[in-house]
């Protein structure tokens, strides 16, 4: 055994971006995830929720007085329910995306600017 290299890499991947031990993050990847959130996910999800509601209704007006009816109105209440909660899961995620984006960028910029050329004390002597 060597103490003084890396392990192999037992299956056989190629290494990890930048290394082992390196935070990489990528705004811009996290960016378009966020943008096909908002212009894509969120949309589509909306779309396909507002599909079935005027079917739903239909058919609930065709079953009155079936268990049918109550059946369908109560999958729909919960149909509804699960549009919501998606609905909010996925404005949280394009939320936490473009925060982190934020968030790497003003740190890398405040470390960045943490490391001003150091002034000598011997200029000008």
């Amino acid at each position: 055994m060597r103490l003084n290299q890396l392990a192999a890499d037992p299956g056989g991947g190629a290494p990890a971006p930048g290394g082992p031990g390196v935070l990489a993050t990528a705004p811009p990847e996290k960016k378009k995830a966020a943008n096909t959130i908002e212009n894509v996910l969120q949309p589509g999800t909306t779309k396909a929720a507002d599909a079935a509601d005027e079917p739903t209704r239909t058919a609930v007006k065709a079953f009155t007085g079936w268990d049918t009816a109550a059946g369908l109105a109560k999958a729909h209440t919960h149909w509804d329910d699960q549009v919501k909660r998606l609905m909010s899961r996925l404005a949280s995620e394009k939320t936490a995306l473009r925060g982190a984006s934020h968030l790497f960028t003003g740190n890398d910029q405040l470390t960045g600017r943490s490391f001003q050329p150091v002034q000598s004390k011997v200029t000008g002597l």
